[in-house]
């Protein structure tokens, strides 16, 4: 039996877990800057986490319904799916004589932006738990 901390708790770290997949992705595509006909590999994970965070939070007020001005029109079905981030290729550089296409500059970037984002939710993680650990040392107080 596990204890929620708060609705938010489960995002972040699904947040943090998300971002230590990529972290090890773009590794990955430097360690594999020599490898013959590599293709530098990414996760997007932008569309799970946004569906994580309508579960938890049980918020569906940022979809827009969809007007059937017509009997005659199909009704729009309800996707149901469980989506995972999803790997892909990042394409769009210019691969070398040997068909290596990892742009050294591109990866670094992105690891850099990677962990900032990282770093981002281990603070919010910090205070979220704070906000509870206030309230606990209160109580504490007042016995």
């Amino acid at each position: 039996m596990s204890i929620q901390i708060s609705r938010t708790h489960d995002l972040i770290k699904d947040a943090l877990d998300y971002r230590a997949m990529r972290q090890d992705m773009i590794a990955s595509n430097i360690a594999n800057a020599d490898t013959p006909y590599y293709r530098p590999r990414d996760i997007r994970f932008e569309d799970a986490l946004a569906q994580k965070e309508a579960e938890i939070m049980k918020d569906n007020s940022k979809q827009l319904p969809l007007a059937q001005t017509s009997s005659a029109h199909m009704p729009m079905q309800q996707e149901k799916s469980n989506f995972q981030p999803t790997v892909y290729f990042r394409d769009g550089h210019m691969a070398r004589n040997d068909g290596n296409s990892v742009d050294i500059d591109v990866e670094t970037t992105e690891m850099s932006k990677n962990s900032v984002m990282f770093n981002a939710l281990i603070q919010a993680n910090k205070k979220d738990t704070m906000i509870f650990r206030s309230v606990i040392d209160a109580s504490q107080k007042l016995n």
